[in-house]
């Protein structure tokens, strides 16, 4: 495996961890992407080099291991899923309040001042 892939695996996933941690939809989402991309690149790394076609072959030995590809297809689509469904979630946010902040939860406020004021 190549340190450069390395490097690009922790680049995405250190990325989209720090846009997530942002208030705004729009950050948030382009985290979310960048996690995505980070996901498929580290599992196909995962699969090892190239190889002879999963289902064809003259020895077992020589063979690629399609399970890295599917799961790979699969985090592909689960991330434009989720794509679409933030992109909805900002897109009503935007058309309710006129911004894509995201705001504090009253009941995280009350959770906080109530453990403030227990002293623990």
């Amino acid at each position: 495996m190549s340190i450069v892939l390395l490097l690009a695996i922790g680049g995405l996933t250190g990325g989209g961890f720090y846009l997530i941690t942002a208030r705004s939809l729009s950050r948030i989402i382009l985290g979310f992407g960048l996690l995505g991309h980070a996901a498929v690149l580290a599992l196909l790394v995962s699969g090892g080099g190239p190889g002879a076609a999963p289902l064809v072959g003259n020895g077992a030995d020589a063979i690629a291991n399609p399970i890295p590809q599917a799961l790979a297809l699969t985090a592909i689509v689960i991330s434009f899923g989720l794509t679409l469904f933030l992109l909805a979630l900002a897109q009503r946010r935007q058309d309710f309040s006129g911004d894509d902040l995201v705001e504090d939860d009253l009941e995280d406020r009350r959770i906080a001042t109530q453990h403030e004021r227990n002293g623990s």
